[in-house]
């Protein structure tokens, strides 16, 4: 059995499509980031290899040990959307992305399945121990918790995950098992 320990990044502030787009995370929450550290076991790190989900890594690594950066965990890659306004991307295409979450892909970028296939062989290739800590982004959570509880995809888009929050899902020989989801402690 592996213990994952799902947290997201730290926050952009970025109020559009923001996928493989590579912005800083605003980790000026020192008390949030000391809070998650205590929280963590003393386990490897690992995490998508865009600037917020590292720096995060950074932020809570403490004395664990860091494995490389993973381009397997990063976000949805929204393609023509990406980094795009949403009120200048609204569309029936968009909507229909979100509302009917599957083989639709984003116009030059990737599907919910897309993203569940990399997701899942990632966490496969790394899930070696008792514990994991991924430090990565909403969607790559979600996939892995739509997994976990058995909620289709649309259904899974409505938990929430917030900035900083933890997210644990236990693979056992019976498959993935959710624990809890957006915790902030």
């Amino acid at each position: 059995m592996t213990r994952l320990w799902l947290i997201r990044h730290g926050p952009t502030h970025a109020k559009r499509m923001v996928g493989w787009t590579d912005l800083p995370a605003d980790l000026s929450d020192r008390a949030a980031l000391a809070r998650l550290d205590a929280t963590l076991p003393n386990a490897p790190i690992v995490s998508s290899d865009l600037r917020r989900a590292v720096a995060t890594a950074d932020a809570v690594q403490s004395t664990r040990r860091r494995l490389p950066h993973r381009r397997d965990l990063r976000e949805f890659h929204y393609g023509d959307w990406e980094d795009q306004a949403f009120d200048s991307i609204d569309s029936p295409a968009l909507r229909f992305y979100f509302d009917a979450p599957g083989a639709q892909r984003a116009p030059n970028g990737e599907s919910w399945d897309d993203v569940d296939a990399r997701v899942q062989a990632a966490i496969a290739r790394l899930a070696r121990g008792p514990d994991l800590i991924v430090v990565a982004h909403m969607g790559v959570i979600l996939t892995l918790w739509a997994r976990a509880t058995g909620l289709p995809p649309f259904d899974a888009l409505a938990q929430k995950i917030d900035n900083l929050s933890l997210t644990r899902i236990d693979l056992t020989a019976n498959g993935p098992t959710a624990i809890f989801a957006n915790r902030v402690p």
